[in-house]
């Protein structure tokens, strides 16, 4: 699962996230690829229909050079990483926090049962704003405007 947290000033806080499986075997990729980030990236792109400023954690398909090579394609993407080894930075870290919390005690006897709730507790989240912006205030992180001096 990818998500990100998308804020727009005047409007509300949305998480925007995609899960995808991957099928069992030896030799086939088991976690998602440069093309399923800027997929979602490229998603956010059409649903907010304005540039967009990414601050992204240091995980081997954000800053590989396929990666770098798809965000110099969109002239409307800018794209900051965080440090390295800094989850606490990182609001979707907490999210998925959450939702691995909501999931704790469940026995699930099938995959797609367990697709199925992880889709739902993501798009609770979607229509609860005040919360994803709990996620980004625990961060420390300041998201003012620069003040010009």
């Amino acid at each position: 699962m990818a998500g990100l947290i998308a804020m727009r000033p005047g409007s509300r806080t949305r998480l925007c996230h995609r899960l995808r499986t991957h099928p069992a075997g030896k030799g086939v990729r088991r976690s998602m690829g440069e093309r399923d980030f800027i997929s979602l990236v490229d998603g956010v792109h059409q649903l907010v229909r304005a540039s967009i400023v990414l601050v992204w954690d240091r995980l081997n398909a954000h800053v590989s050079r396929r990666m770098r090579d798809l965000v110099a394609e969109r002239e409307w993407l800018t794209v900051f990483l965080l440090p390295a080894y800094s989850p606490e930075l990182n609001p979707v870290e907490w999210v998925w926090a959450h939702v691995k919390r909501s999931l704790a005690n469940l026995a699930l006897m099938a995959l797609s049962r367990l697709q199925v709730l992880v889709r739902h507790r993501g798009k609770r989240l979607q229509y609860r704003p005040h919360i994803l912006d709990g996620f980004i205030a625990g961060t420390g992180l300041a998201l003012d405007a620069p003040v010009s001096l």
